[in-house]
């Protein structure tokens, strides 16, 4: 027992020793490394101004094992292109059953662009019909429209009240042609339907879309539904609609129920509309104040003055950033129940919180508004001087006018009289690198020719053709029409001229205007030049026929200093032999020679289709001669 006690403490000394002996030596060295720390730090020198470039590794160890990471997870994932199909291999054969999708904004290029933009430039000039027969006709060619350019068509014709033209064009387009339709066209078909009052039908397309489409319905399916289901005094299903919204889905769309706020107000229901905003409220952060401007002109109608100004109060109270849109609509109302004052001060808040790009808080249709409003106080000073107001807040900016704005203050100032101040602003749009439009020409053209200055109506139509903007034949009809009554007929003839030498030609109901005039004001040179360019350029129903090369032959031959002969008219005469001397073209009419094989004197045969026309075209002054 002694000698194990004895080996234990012995043991645990020989521990003892060698842990103290361990702690010595690290402290040694510890003291070695500092001061050899120390002395290179005194002996290093001064940093330089050289900059230290960074990498993204600290070292090449660690690039390589990032390197090695990547080469590990494309091995894991391995890229897109990767799982590509090898495109020497057959195409997967496509699913017969799967549905088809509409178009996508990268189909609308090349040649199908091409015709987009030129089926939207006959929609601006206002030319439908033949915009619609463009859009018709190229189903039939290889390059099809696209769903972006039947739609524009369509939406064209139901904002001109031709409701029956865009349901055929959508069922030509989508049901007889395979074009696919988008939620856009099921739309404005719903409008369509909805606005000629047959509400059933619209709803039925509805169900139609959650049946088949590829895409659900949209917030503004409901609005049109909801607006046709309350103007057709159903707004009780309009309520029902809007749960079916909700419960799909969507979110609390406040146009929505803006129409049905609308019309339980319309229906003496402040309490429904009341409960329907509150609600709206709930549901979204941040709604449309447009709902407000509603509860205002309510107010105001029913001389609830405070009431409409407590709601206004409340809208600016939340500090909403409001697109231009809905401020429009909130000064239409001001203006209209004479809150100048608050109106301009809405319009000042506009002008300063126009930040583009960031934000953008007016738009030329807030300038018309109010440029409106001063013209209908006849203060047209200031209405050129709002058309130019810039915000005052740091950091604003003005606002680049369009040409729609230039548009409507043109308009209005020819409207009044005002041709000066109306041309000095058409002068801008050329400084502002702005294109004059076809409305901007129409009015300034019918504006004159209302001031009985016609000359001036002519050089504003000729810079009109000059500007390769399309001149609709109605329009251009109206115009020569006008010019020709003022006796301006010859002068007619060089913009005519000019129309006919681009695409598309001048209809020839418009040559039969101007030719008409010259033949009243004896330039019968002129109008026989206009039926030239008509032979020429296969106008009218000549050209259709294929018999254009007579009648510029006929034309010809009128023309003073033609020498050609024209056969005498009668029968051909057969007595004697055929005379040889002399030109061919003096020895009477057209002889076709038979063989020499064929006796007897030589036969005379007409030439098809020309003998009857050669007699009944024969001038008649060379009657006498025939008759030698």
């Amino acid at each position: 027992m002694y000698k194990l006690g004895f080996f234990t403490l012995s043991v645990t000394m020989s521990l003892h020793r060698l842990l103290l002996r361990s702690l010595r030596r690290s402290s040694s060295l510890t003291a070695a490394a500092t001061s050899t720390s120390q002395t290179l730090i005194h002996q290093q020198p001064q940093p330089t101004l050289v900059p230290i470039r960074t990498f993204a590794f600290s070292s090449a160890e660690e690039a390589a094992a990032e390197r090695r990471r990547r080469k590990r997870r494309l091995r894991i994932e391995p890229p897109l292109h990767a799982l590509r199909r090898d495109p020497s291999a057959p195409r997967p054969r496509p699913d017969p059953n799967a549905p088809r999708l509409p178009d996508s904004t990268s189909a609308l290029v090349g040649p199908r662009l091409n015709l987009h933009n030129r089926v939207q430039s006959l929609i601006r000039a206002g030319d439908l019909d033949l915009a619609s027969a463009t859009a018709r006709q190229s189903v039939f060619s290889n390059t099809r429209p696209t769903v972006f350019t039947c739609n524009a068509i369509i939406a064209a014709m139901y904002r001109n009240k031709r409701f029956d033209d865009a349901i055929a064009l959508f069922q030509f387009f989508f049901n007889q042609s395979n074009i696919v339709p988008n939620i856009v066209s099921y739309n404005v078909l719903i409008n369509t339907h909805c606005d000629a009052g047959r509400v059933d039908v619209g709803l039925d397309i509805y169900r139609h879309i959650l049946a088949n489409a590829p895409f659900s319905p949209s917030p503004v399916t409901y609005r049109h539904l909801t607006k046709g289901l309350i103007d057709s005094g159903r707004i009780g299903e309009a309520v029902d609609l809007l749960r079916e919204m909700l419960n799909k889905g969507h979110g609390a769309d406040s146009l929505v129920y803006n129409n049905l706020i609308s019309g339980f107000l319309n229906l003496e229901n402040e309490a429904k509309a009341i409960e329907l905003f509150d609600e709206l409220k709930e549901r979204c952060l941040v709604y449309d104040g447009v709902v407000n401007g509603t509860f205002m002109d309510w107010y105001f109608t029913k001389g609830r003055e405070k009431c409409a100004m407590d709601s206004y109060k409340s809208l600016l109270d939340r500090q909403f950033r409001m697109t231009p849109v809905t401020c429009n609509a909130l000064l239409e109302v001001l203006l209209k129940h004479d809150k100048k004052a608050e109106a301009w001060a809405l319009f000042d808040q506009m002008l300063d919180n126009h930040t583009p790009p960031n934000f953008q808080a007016v738009n030329s249709d807030s300038f018309s508004v109010m440029v409106n409003e001063c013209v209908k106080l006849g203060k047209f000073t200031e209405a050129i001087e709002v058309f130019k107001k810039v915000g005052k807040k740091q950091g604003s900016k003005p606002f680049a006018m369009d040409v729609a704005g230039y548009n409507n203050i043109i308009a209005r100032f020819c409207e009044n009289g005002l041709l000066s101040e109306a041309e000095q602003l058409f002068g801008e749009l050329s400084t502002k690198s702005l294109t004059p439009d076809v409305n901007i020409y129409r009015t300034f053209i019918e504006a004159y020719f209302g001031m009985e200055r016609a000359d001036d109506a002519l050089q504003m139509f000729n810079r009109f053709v000059d500007s390769g903007l399309r001149v609709i034949v109605s329009f251009a009809n109206k115009v020569f029409d006008e010019l020709v009554n003022k006796g301006k007929a010859g002068e007619c003839v060089p913009v005519l001229t000019k129309m006919g030498e681009k695409d598309p030609k001048p209809d020839p109901t418009t040559y039969e205007i101007v030719i008409k005039g010259l033949c009243k004001e004896r330039l019968f040179d002129a109008s026989r030049d206009l039926m030239g360019q008509m032979v020429r350029y296969n106008i009218g129903a000549f050209g259709k026929e294929g018999r254009s090369e007579e009648i510029e032959r006929l034309l010809e031959a009128n023309r003073p200093g033609f020498g050609a002969y024209w056969p005498p008219s009668g029968p051909p005469r057969m007595a004697g032999p055929p005379r040889m001397a002399g030109p061919p073209q003096m020895a009477g009419p057209p002889q076709m020679a038979e063989p020499p094989r064929m006796a007897g004197p030589p036969q005379m045969a007409e030439p098809p289709r020309m003998a009857e026309s050669s007699r009944m075209e024969e001038p008649p002054q060379m009657a006498g001669q025939a008759s030698t």
